[in-house]
């Protein structure tokens, strides 16, 4: 299986239109090609707070030392 990235708009005009990111994965798999669009980091970091499996601490804020910090303190207040 062969892998590369390239800009969007070094593809054709008709597959340029059904890509709305500026790159694309192109990969060669089972004698066909697949494009994959790529989505930039900082656009991939404002869609990050809105994760499903951030829970009710979707905002991102919580740390993972917040976590056990607050685990430990329930720990604590259950004895």
């Amino acid at each position: 299986m062969a892998e590369m990235v390239l800009q969007a708009g070094t593809l054709p005009e008709p597959l340029l239109r059904l890509i709305s990111t500026e790159r694309v994965k192109v990969r060669a798999e089972r004698g066909g090609v697949l494009l994959i669009p790529v989505e930039d980091v900082a656009e991939a970091a404002k869609t990050a707070s809105s994760c499903p499996f951030l829970g009710v601490y979707k905002d991102g804020k919580l740390t993972v030392k917040d976590h056990i910090a607050r685990s430990r303190e329930d720990k604590e207040l259950d004895f």
